[in-house]
C-alpha cells in the first residue's frame, strides 16, 4: 500500500487573527477608544461629501437635494476666481514660511538641548520650553495683540530704542500678519516640537559617539556626522507628516488675528470655507472647497512619500 503524504497543518488567517486578539487583548483595549474616534469623526463623515456635488439644503436633506456635478467647483475657481488664488497662495506662503522657519527650529532646539551636560539646567529648560504648547489660542492671540499694539510692549521697545519714530500698526498691517503668525507658531511648538527628536537622539549608540571622539571629532563635527544621520529617519517621517499639511492653516488663530484691513495676505482656505459655507450658508461651495484642500494635501504626501523613498530609502510606506 503507498502511504500518503500528509500535508503540515497551517492554521488559516482567522484563526491566527483569533489567536493574536487572545495574546495581545489588553493592547487591542488600548487601541479601541482611537480606532473608534477615528471611525466615528472622521471616516463616517465621509459619507456628507456627496453634498459637494449636490445643491445641498437642510430642509430637503442630503437624499433630496439636487444633484448638480461640478458646478460648485465650477463656481469656486471661475466665478470667484479672485479670491481662489489669493486664499490658495496665503495658505502656501504661510505654510511655506512654516516650513522653512518652523520646521527645523525643534530639530536645531533638540540639538541644542543634547549638548547641555547639567541635567538639572537641561531638565528646567525643557519644562519651560513645553509650557507654551499647553496655553489656548485666545490666550496666545490675546497676547499676541497686547505686545503688539499700538501702545504695546514692543511698540515702546521699539520708540525707547530710537527704530521708530512713530508706532508700527502691526496688528492693521498686512505685511505683518504673516511674520507674526509663523512666529508665534515656534515660539508656541518649539520645545513641544523637540520631544520626538530628544527620543531619536537617546537611541543613538553611544559607542558611536565615543569612536566620533577617537577620531578626533568635536561636539560640533559630531553633532553633524553621528547625531543628525542618527535622526535622519525621524526627520524624513516628520516632514513628510509635515507636507500633508500644506493646504492647512489653523482656523482658530487666523480667524482671530485677521480682520479686514489684513485679507490681503492673512485670508486663507479655511476661514473663506467658513465664511461661503457657514456664515453665508453655502454648504454645498464649503464641501466642495473642502474636498478640493483634502485631495491636494493626499496628492502632496503621496508625491513627497515617493521623492523622499527614492532620496533617503526611509517613507511612510
Amino acid at each position: 500500500m503507498e502511504k500518503s503524504l500528509s500535508k503540515p497543518y497551517t492554521p488559516n488567517r482567522w484563526q491566527e487573527l483569533k489567536k493574536d486578539l487572545i495574546r495581545n487583548k489588553n493592547l487591542y483595549l488600548m487601541v479601541l477608544p482611537i480606532v473608534a474616534y477615528y471611525f466615528i469623526f472622521h471616516y463616517i463623515p465621509m459619507y456628507g461629501l456627496q453634498i459637494a456635488f449636490k445643491d445641498f439644503t437642510p430642509a430637503k436633506g442630503i437624499w433630496g437635494s439636487q444633484w448638480v456635478g461640478l458646478e460648485k467647483f465650477r463656481e469656486f475657481f471661475v466665478y470667484d476666481s479672485y479670491y481662489v488664488w489669493r486664499i490658495i497662495r496665503n495658505t502656501i506662503l504661510i505654510n511655506v514660511y512654516d516650513l522653512i522657519f518652523g520646521f527645523p527650529a525643534p530639530i536645531i532646539f533638540a540639538l541644542l538641548l543634547n549638548e547641555i551636560k547639567n541635567s538639572i539646567y537641561k531638565r528646567t529648560l525643557q519644562t519651560v520650553s513645553y509650557m507654551p504648547h499647553f496655553i489656548s489660542t485666545v490666550v496666545i492671540v490675546g497676547m499676541i495683540m497686547d505686545f503688539f499694539s499700538r501702545d504695546g510692549l514692543i511698540n515702546q521697545i521699539l520708540k525707547s530704542i530710537g527704530l521708530v519714530s512713530e508706532p508700527i500698526s502691526f496688528m492693521t498691517e498686512p505685511g505683518w500678519f504673516r511674520p507674526l503668525y509663523v512666529g508665534s507658531g515656534i515660539w508656541q511648538n518649539l520645545g513641544w516640537g523637540s520631544i520626538v527628536y530628544l527620543a531619536a537622539i537617546s537611541n543613538i549608540d553611544p559607542q558611536l559617539y565615543e569612536a566620533a571622539l577617537i577620531d578626533g571629532a568635536g561636539r560640533f563635527k559630531q553633532a553633524l556626522y553621528v547625531t543628525i544621520p542618527g535622526i535622519l529617519p525621524t526627520i524624513v517621517i516628520m516632514f513628510l507628516l509635515r507636507v500633508g499639511h500644506m493646504m492647512n492653516v489653523g482656523f482658530e488663530k487666523v480667524y482671530l488675528m485677521y480682520n479686514p484691513l489684513t485679507y490681503e495676505t492673512a485670508d486663507v482656505i479655511s476661514t473663506y470655507v467658513y465664511r461661503k459655507g457657514l456664515l453665508e450658508m453655502d454648504y454645498s461651495y464649503g464641501a466642495a472647497v473642502g474636498l478640493f484642500n483634502s485631495v491636494i494635501n493626499f496628492l502632496l504626501v503621496v508625491f513627497s512619500n515617493k521623492i523622499a523613498k527614492k532620496l533617503t530609502e526611509t517613507s511612510l510606506w
